[in-house]
């Protein structure tokens, strides 16, 4: 079969729930039934397809909070954070598996850089504004006169 390369609505509602629900657009468009990516920007980037180039914008700042929303679940999940090993005697311990804990890190810290950049007034790291000293930034607007702005020196 084929890959669909019309635009129908049904696909674009296809695509951008699973956009929503944090599957990649890579991966959606592995499936047999999906068209292909280059089809998919070829929509986005056509006028009269600005109904789904909203459609999808939309999803891909819900799927932003999805990535956010699965953080604390990849955190709390300490599934195979220990691991029964075998002492050479026979007998056999609990040894911490760092590469587990090291996965989940990745795993968040991969979703906080995709909402950051996907969302980055909701996500983005804040910048504040201070002073030398870590209070509020003072500014100070001078209005110059006439006679300041010919003799810039004084």
């Amino acid at each position: 079969m084929a890959r669909p390369s019309e635009f129908t609505q049904d696909i674009a509602d296809t695509i951008c729930e699973l956009l929503a629900d944090g599957k990649s657009l890579r991966s959606i468009c592995e499936a047999d039934d999906m068209p292909s990516r280059a089809t998919v920007f070829n929509w986005l980037l056509k006028p009269e397809r600005a109904e789904f180039f909203d459609q999808y914008t939309r999803a891909r700042e819900l799927q932003a909070d999805t990535h956010v929303d699965e953080m604390p679940d990849i955190a709390d999940d300490s599934r195979n954070d220990y691991m029964t090993k075998v002492n050479g005697d026979g007998s056999t311990s609990e040894a911490l598996n760092s590469e587990n804990i090291q996965r989940a890190r990745l795993r968040i810290d991969t979703r906080k850089w995709i909402a950051a950049r996907m969302r980055p007034k909701k996500y983005g790291d804040k910048v504040a504004l201070t002073n030398g000293e870590g209070g509020p930034l003072v500014v100070q607007v001078l209005k110059l006169s006439e006679a300041d702005a010919d003799n810039p020196a004084s």
